[in-house]
């Protein structure tokens, strides 16, 4: 029974990792189709969320057997609840990534992209993802705490953008191409959060305590 009930987490991680994957693809395909202009970029960030749809459904199912048909004690209850809470923030980040995608529809070839410093934000929001995703995985609870650290580098670079965008509408810039770039860091701002969140119940996974908590 154990060995079937291992197998079934073991699962789970690979689930995960996968789920993990395709919010990297999303977010990696958003933010090349803002720097580059690459239209079809928003339609590869828009079937990534599509994906991860479905493995929240995929993973909640796999959660719910192991719930009902394994008993777990409680390390193991804990895994299995973090998980749940984890995908529920995945899902969030794919629904952002694709409103950031939609969202360069309206600021192809603006000038403005290029001069706002929001590809390392999304750099750092894309590594906060991994990292959380791996440390769920590794059991590695010094990552998960390095990822809720760098929160708050986001929320820096968040302002950096937000004081960027406001100099050049001083200097004459298109108020609503400015206006796109601030929501599309504000995105990048909130997947963050999400990252955090994971990692906030890895911790939780491992140590049985939470940050809210």
């Amino acid at each position: 029974m154990r060995d079937k009930f291992n197998e079934q987490l073991e699962q789970l991680n690979v689930e995960l990792i996968k789920m993990g994957a395709l919010c990297e693809e999303a977010i990696s395909a958003a933010a090349k189709a803002l720097l580059e202009g690459d239209a079809a970029l928003r339609e590869t960030a828009a079937a990534a969320e599509r994906e991860i749809d479905q493995k929240e459904r995929d993973i909640e199912s796999l959660c719910m057997k192991l719930l009902l048909q394994q008993q777990p004690v409680a390390r193991d209850l804990r895994t299995i609840s973090a998980a749940l809470k984890m995908i529920s923030d995945m899902e969030r980040i794919g629904d952002q990534a694709s409103d950031i995608a939609e969202i360069t529809r309206d600021i192809e070839d603006s000038p403005v992209v290029s001069h706002v410093p929001i590809a390392e934000m999304a750099r750092s929001t894309i590594g906060m993802v991994t990292d959380s995703i791996d440390s769920f995985v590794r059991k590695n609870l010094g990552l998960a705490q390095e990822v809720i650290r760098k929160d708050d580098e986001i929320d820096r670079m968040f302002l950096d953008v937000k004081d960027e965008l406001i100099r050049r509408i001083g200097q004459g810039d298109s108020g609503e191409t400015c206006m796109d770039l601030l929501m599309i860091a504000k995105y990048f701002e909130r997947i963050g959060d999400h990252a955090c969140n994971i990692a906030e119940w890895v911790e939780y996974s491992l140590t049985g305590q939470h940050g809210d908590m």
